[in-house]
């Protein structure tokens, strides 16, 4: 609240100021939905790659996660009215502000799994056969003493 006790933004700004949120955070944002109508939560789960702009007023924090083989990657302002809670999952020590690196290091990893999928074997499964035929072979003896 302002000095006159006017609410400018329905969001409680000291609140999201002091999240802390960095790069290397597994964080899970609980995102408002509006559906026909209704509005719903649905959860974001990823690392975060990036935040930027610190605590300003146009700040954001990148967030990644990988969905069925495909990533994903969200950018939410920090100050969002339609971002319900920040909860921070795991935080993990990194050497960088900003992990863009993440996006090719998971794309190598995929093309990786690929290649040994294809030089992996395929299982060919053994079709029965009907009934067995069987040459008549000629005798070793035999043939060796007709040529001669």
């Amino acid at each position: 609240m302002n000095m006159r006790g006017l609410k400018i933004s329905p969001v409680d700004m000291d609140a999201r100021r002091k999240i802390d949120v960095r790069a290397g955070d597994t964080v899970k944002v609980w995102q408002k939905i509006q559906e026909k109508g209704k509005t719903r939560l649905q959860m974001f789960e990823g690392l975060v790659l990036a935040r930027k702009h610190g605590s300003e007023a146009g700040a954001t924090f990148t967030v990644r996660r990988v969905t069925s083989g495909v990533g994903v990657e969200k950018i939410f302002p920090l100050y969002s009215p339609l971002i319900d809670k920040v909860e921070v999952v795991k935080r993990s020590k990194v050497r960088r502000a900003k992990l863009y690196h993440i996006r090719e290091k998971a794309a190598k990893e995929i093309s990786r799994q690929m290649r040994r999928e294809l030089t992996t074997p395929e299982i060919v499964e053994e079709v029965p056969a009907g009934p067995e035929i069987t040459e008549k072979q000629p005798e070793a003896g035999g043939e060796t003493a007709a040529k001669k």
